[in-house]
């Protein structure tokens, strides 16, 4: 016989071995078109980017989110060997969206000023905006030659 012991917030509940053993009359549903996705991940599995995961933290709906959604499209169905390569232009426009809101999208300097850490000692890493689409410009780091 089930006992149940209802101390406090939570409910503990004891079965017996042959309540165990009844097979289970849970029956599983098929995934609803209309379901909420915020918890299905980033891609859905229709292949689809779901804007409403949690993990994109609202960028996606934010001040610069056509930026933002259109530079991750891209990425997303970039066939490049070096994925992403061919959606620079959607990366600096979305870049420039963040500048043009600073106060909520702090620069790394910025952050570095307000907050040194206790390795202050700033290192520089590569943006987007180091990088040229122009013929002319110099050669993306995965064009360059290799040493021998």
């Amino acid at each position: 016989m089930t006992a149940i012991n209802g101390e406090g917030k939570d409910q503990v509940i004891f079965v017996t071995k042959e309540e165990h053993e009844i097979p289970s009359t849970v029956n599983l549903v098929d995934e609803d078109a209309d379901e909420d996705h915020a918890e299905k991940g980033l891609i859905l599995p229709s292949g689809e980017i779901n804007w409403d995961c949690p993990c994109l933290g609202g960028m996606a709906s934010g001040v610069c989110g056509e930026q933002f959604k259109s530079a991750f499209t891209c990425f997303h169905l970039s066939q490049e060997e070096l994925k992403g390569s061919d959606c620079l232009e959607e990366f600096k426009s979305m870049q420039e969206c963040f500048r043009q809101h600073p106060e909520l999208f702090p620069q790394e300097d910025d952050l570095q000023t307000a907050n040194p850490g206790p390795d202050s000692e700033h290192k520089d890493s590569p943006s987007i905006s180091d990088f040229s689409t122009s013929e002319e410009s110099d050669p993306l780091p995965s064009q360059l030659p290799i040493a021998t």
